[in-house]
């Protein structure tokens, strides 16, 4: 009988390399039999035939000039399966390229194929369920697709795109939406519709001219609206042939002379934002219920002319002196022997004023019996300081001055009462509900709370619940307005001008930290 021979540290490592080959090499030919079932299997014969070569597609010939195969001519193709038992869409848009080659288009977020991950945008679809699609139209192939029940087989050539990064951003709608009525749309059954206000979460912007998005806490798929860059080449669009036919128009008639406009001019302010009449989205963010750095500063009252702004404005001022104040206007004329200054108004000189106004101090300012009155901007810094709100009934453009992080405004319109039941008989009532209506159209992306003014007494007891409902649930404002905020929370803020930087006003966050980097 032989003793047992201790092996040696060098032996028991050769051992162990061994082993670790022998086990490499069955994964490897495992692999290699899993892969040949997946090209040459049943479920695979049954809906295509074997290729010539392996992966080929047709009978093109590969052969290179030495009788070898260029593998980069060779196409890979994939068999897709899975099962479709309800009416739910498969939540993928087709399109047709030059070549007549079937290519999916967008897949839609939440939708089947995108929670069962088995195409990808840019793949190539061959085959439906064994159906060449070749030249095909793309709506007989969406109605192969709505019909298509049991188990669907797509056979596929891989994009091998990657994913683009996820987008999860929030935004306030600024125009109505109907897909239904949308010529451009490319599913309308794809489309989500909108109100002007509504908040959208945006899934994916990969096509320029359709995002996909769903309403806040909406559950379910995502829908395709338009992307900023269509929805304004489309009132561009409008614009231009509203123009053409005016001239048309012109040329039969005459052109009319250009009415008077009025004597009131805003703050120079508003030459920075002539590019914004084209609104669509507005990024914003939502803020917890009990967040205590941002409040409310200032009741913005909108409104037709004649519509009770000014008594509601005296009255919540009246009732709250601790909570609400007025700023006060600043004027050149002189003052009479019973007015003191700061108390009714700020009398100042005209060249005072006119300074004042090219340093972009007023933020509206106007002309009444050869005298000069104004708004101007540190009044209403002042009242904040006191720690109260500031109420102002100004025009509608004042709004592009006061919508920043620094006024915080919540902008209430109040509308005009209904006409029913009500006699008119000089007109008035019908001409307030028309300069109502068109400033509704022409603003409302802007408005926070609508009240229509049937009645003074309950319009005044509305807004004062609203007022105190809204300092106390979670609020959607720009994003802008937090970013602003942070940044002005920072200690390297104080070496900044602060007057000039919270003036400055930029809808895009990115470019105001870039300005205020500029100005470090």
């Amino acid at each position: 009988m032989e003793a047992l021979v201790p092996m040696t540290q060098y032996q028991l490592v050769v051992i162990g390399y061994d082993f670790f080959l022998m086990l490499a090499r069955n994964a490897l030919l495992q692999a290699h039999d899993v892969v040949a079932h997946e090209i040459y299997g049943e479920d695979a014969m049954r809906v295509t035939p074997p290729p010539l070569l392996p992966y080929l597609n047709g009978g093109e010939d590969l052969d290179g000039p030495n009788g070898e195969v260029e593998m980069e001519n060779v196409t890979r193709v994939r068999l897709v399966q899975f099962q479709k038992n309800t009416d739910e869409p498969m939540g993928i848009t087709l399109k047709m390229n030059e070549d007549g080659k079937c290519i999916v288009a967008r897949i839609m977020h939440g939708g089947m194929i995108h929670r069962q991950a088995t195409l990808h945008v840019g793949d190539e679809i061959r085959e439906i369920n064994g159906i060449p699609v070749m030249n095909q139209s793309v709506n007989s192939l969406q109605k192969i697709l709505r019909e298509a029940r049991g188990s669907v087989t797509f056979k596929i050539v891989p994009s091998y795109r990657s994913a683009p990064p996820p987008c999860e951003i929030f935004v306030r709608a600024q125009f109505e939406y109907d897909p239904l009525e949308d010529d451009l749309i490319p599913c309308a059954q794809a489309g989500i519709a909108f109100k002007t206000g509504d908040i959208l979460q945006i899934i994916s912007k990969d096509d320029h001219h359709w995002w996909q998005a769903r309403k806040d806490n909406a559950a379910g798929s995502a829908g395709l609206i338009p992307s900023p860059e269509l929805q304004e080449w489309r009132a561009a669009c409008a614009a231009m042939e509203k123009t053409k036919q005016e001239q048309v128009n012109c040329s039969i008639w005459g052109r009319n002379k250009n009415k008077k406009m009025k004597d009131k001019y805003m703050a120079k302010h508003n030459s920075n934002f002539d590019q914004l009449d084209l609104v669509t989205y507005e990024e914003v963010v939502k803020l917890p219920m009990s967040d205590p750095a941002f409040q409310r500063k200032t009741l913005v009252l909108l409104g037709a002319h004649g519509v009770g702004r000014r008594h509601i404005k005296n009255t919540l001022i009246a009732k709250h002196p601790d909570q609400y104040a007025y700023p006060i206007p600043h004027t050149t004329r002189q003052p009479r022997t019973d007015e003191e200054n700061g108390r009714n108004y700020f009398f100042v000189s005209h060249d005072e004023m006119m300074a004042d106004i090219a340093a972009n101090e007023y933020l509206e300012y106007g002309t009444h019996e050869d005298a000069m009155y104004g708004t101007k901007l540190d009044t209403i810094r002042k009242i904040h300081q006191d720690g109260k709100m500031a109420i102002l009934d100004v025009e509608p453009q004042a709004l592009k001055v006061l919508r920043t992080a620094e006024f915080s405004p919540y902008v209430v319109f109040i509308a005009a009462p209904a006409l029913q039941n009500m006699a008119d008989f000089d007109g008035s009532l019908e001409r307030l509900a028309k300069e109502s209506d068109m400033l509704r159209s022409a603003y409302g992306h802007y408005f926070d709370l609508v009240i229509i003014n049937n009645d003074i007494d309950d319009t005044i007891s509305s807004l004062e619940t609203a007022i105190e409902r809204v300092q106390t649930i979670p609020q959607w404002i720009p994003v802008s307005w937090r970013l602003k905020r942070a940044l002005l929370s920072a200690s390297l803020i104080a070496k900044f001008d602060s007057k000039n930087l919270l003036r400055r006003y930029d809808p895009e966050p990115s470019l105001i930290a870039k300005n205020v980097l500029r100005d470090f």
